[in-house]
């Protein structure tokens, strides 16, 4: 048995520090480290020298065969030289079928204009820096997944370097030992660094750093790293280089056995039941890594919750951080990212998305409360979230009686049903229109069985059929509420302006598309009909005057009728969990964790060390609720990246938070 513990704690949820620096030509110097950031002598040799070639990485990545992507692993980002001269020796030298997986770890992010000036003293770079300068975060503490192309990823750990590897989800093939030099970031080079570097390492994993220190010496030997000196670049003499034979086991998941992750098996074609938001998603996100998908839907892309016209992509976040709002803020920040790129790789008459911006209103005093608790909480930048009171109706661009709100600037909506139609627009892709009845195990395989009593075979499954993906002997265990939606829509006549931004309070509206204005959505838990309905319009109309009473007023003034009988509309069943976090993750066997894990009902303080047994290659992405857009791509990561053994895309704590096992777990507890 194991006392029960907590994992690392996450960090404060907040803005990080740009650094101060000074500039000789393109090449920044620290003024807090007093270190340059690279080499004014030839900043890019000597990376090359130095971590491309002490890891060995031209030779490794022309040799790599595996079917996961080779993980280089780095401490302090910098200006972001060292991994793009990684990506440029891997499309050098990696065979066409290999992926590269880029993590990186800053406390001091640069700012996105001093970032393009420090690249901009490498032109033979130019290509690759302004990629990653077109998806540059802002300085959020986290997780930053950008997708640099379709076979190479980076993940941006922003905050402390040490305490991201200790939440960092995920194994590391090469290091690359960097930041400024021991002597002017002590606080660094630290035997804690070097044993969470150990802890995150492959068998085999090397390292190269371009310091000879002491510190870092006794370091790396205690955490179990061999070290040799070798030559150095320039002026320096000697750096080091090494490996690491057998990294220390990771004990994180000792208090939560259940969440330990079930052993890889190889993924060559996967089914994915649901072609909404979080099936296509999926689908896109496993056939980028070449991975042979078939989807199987019942009606056609984007037939339930994903079919609107318009969906808005938002939060609303916890006043006191909570693992929930983190995921919500990362899902947010990376939806904005992905959809972006989405949006330019397949132009469109008709806009896929767009990023005008979501203005959130306090309509009560208690809200407004909230929301002023909430930024007091969490310093973030204006970039991504802001308190506005005066300049509300200016924000909107209709006027705004209530007194405060908070605007969020990467927000905004898009057409979901043209997005799921895109998203499947791939070589590896196969659409398959049919109803899934049964799912059925073999040693190595599911077999997939329809209503009209065909059966297709894969190695994997992915359940993504929102309100129905719990219809599964497989998946019954796990609880999910359906719950009713409806969107109201009316012509507005010509000459008549809508919001500017989407505008939200209990419902929303958003800015009009083709002369016309979608508001709503109702929701109706424990409903599980889609007729549209008179009842669903007046709510929707009474949430309308309430958020926006002054416009509504205008709108009917210049003739628009807002009467149930008068509106269109569309109504769909979307599916929740009990704790209103989606379930993103492995299905787990929930017999075996009910016998396994019933000693929780007498005592929750100590658990066995019994692994969590899980059905193998089955998955689950659903109870995405009204935030799919917000949710789903990003837990489409975490599938893809578990299932084809990559870093996840969010720390090891909220990966855990969305497992589809925790209400098992949960209620266990309870039970006491």
């Amino acid at each position: 048995m194991t006392q029960r513990s907590s994992y690392t704690a996450l960090p404060p949820l907040a803005a990080l520090t740009a650094p101060l620096l000074t500039w000789n030509e393109a090449s920044p110097h620290s003024e807090a480290f007093d270190d340059v950031y690279f080499s004014r002598e030839d900043g890019r040799a000597e990376t090359e020298h130095v971590f491309l070639g002490a890891n060995h990485l031209p030779n490794r990545f022309a040799d790599w065969q595996h079917s996961r992507a080779f993980v280089i692993g780095e401490t302090g980002f910098g200006t972001g030289l060292n991994m793009l001269c990684a990506w440029d020796c891997f499309e050098q030298h990696a065979p066409s079928s290999a992926r590269l997986h880029l993590l990186s770890t800053e406390k001091f992010p640069l700012d996105r204009v001093s970032l393009e000036r420090a690249l901009s003293a490498w032109p033979s770079l130019a290509n690759y820096a302004q990629v990653l300068c077109a998806q540059w975060p802002e300085a959020v503490s986290g997780i930053h997944r950008l997708h640099l192309n379709e076979r190479v990823t980076l993940d941006l750990h922003f905050g402390d370097t040490t305490e991201r590897l200790n939440l960092l989800d995920g194994q590391v093939d090469a290091w690359f030992l960097d930041g400024f030099a021991p002597a002017k970031n002590p606080e660094m080079w630290q035997p804690e660094l070097f044993e969470a570097m150990a802890a995150r390492s492959r068998p085999g994993a090397t390292f190269a750093t371009f310091t000879c220190a002491g510190v870092v010496k006794r370091g790396l030997k205690a955490a179990g790293f061999n070290w040799q000196k070798v030559p150095g670049f320039g002026r320096k003499r000697e750096m080091l280089a090494g490996y690491i034979d057998t990294p220390p086991k990771d004990t994180r998941r000792q208090s939560t056995p259940w969440f330990t992750p079930p052993a890889a098996r190889p993924a060559n074609h996967v089914a994915v039941i649901g072609a909404g938001m979080a099936g296509c998603s999926v689908a896109a996100a496993l056939a980028k890594r070449g991975v042979q998908v078939t989807v199987i839907e019942r009606d056609t892309p984007g037939a339930g919750g994903s079919g609107n016209r318009q969906g808005a992509l938002y939060v609303k976040l916890a006043a006191e951080t909570n693992n929930q709002s983190r995921f919500y803020l990362s899902g947010l920040l990376y939806s904005q990212r992905w959809l972006s790129q989405w949006a330019s790789a397949t132009p469109q008459e008709a806009p896929l998305w767009q990023p005008c911006g979501v203005v959130q209103l306090a309509l009560s005093d208690k809200e407004a409360v909230r929301q002023q608790r909430f930024m007091t909480r969490h310093p973030l930048p204006e970039a991504v979230v802001s308190a506005q009171t005066e300049t509300l109706g200016e924000l909107a661009g209709v006027p705004i009686t209530a007194d405060h709100g908070l605007f969020y600037p990467q927000a905004g909506w898009v057409r979901p049903k043209l997005l799921c139609k895109q998203l499947l627009q791939h070589a590896n892709i196969t659409m398959h229109q049919g109803e899934v009845t049964t799912l059925q195990p073999d040693s190595k395989a599911w077999q997939v069985v329809l209503a009209s009593g065909e059966t297709l075979t894969a190695d994997h499954v992915v359940v993504a059929n929102a309100s129905l993906a719990n219809r599964f002997e497989q998946t019954a265990a796990l609880p999910l509420q359906q719950v009713r939606g409806q969107v109201s829509e009316v012509k507005l006549p010509e000459g008549v302006q809508g919001s500017q931004r989407v505008v939200c309070a209990g419902g929303y509206v958003s800015p009009p598309v083709e002369g016309v204005l979608t508001f709503g959505a109702s929701f109706v838990p424990n409903n599980a009909t889609s007729d549209v309905t008179a009842a669903d319009h007046q709510r929707n109309i009474d949430e309308l005057r309430q958020t926006l009473p002054e416009w509504v007023a205008t709108l009917e003034a210049a003739g628009v009728t807002l009467s149930p009988d008068t509106l269109a509309g569309r109504a769909a069943v979307r599916a929740a969990s009990p704790d209103k976090s989606p379930y993103a993750g492995p299905v787990p066997n929930a017999d075996a964790w009910q016998q396994d894990y019933a000693m929780l009902q007498k005592d929750a303080s100590n658990v066995p060390d019994t692994l969590g047994e899980h059905h193998s290659g089955l998955w689950i992405s659903s109870a995405h609720g009204s935030r799919g857009l917000s949710s789903a791509p990003l837990c489409a990561e975490i599938i893809a990246s578990r299932m084809c053994d990559e870093p996840m895309p969010l720390e090891l704590s909220l990966v855990d938070h969305l497992h589809p096992g925790r209400r098992i777990i949960s209620a266990l507890v309870r039970a006491q």
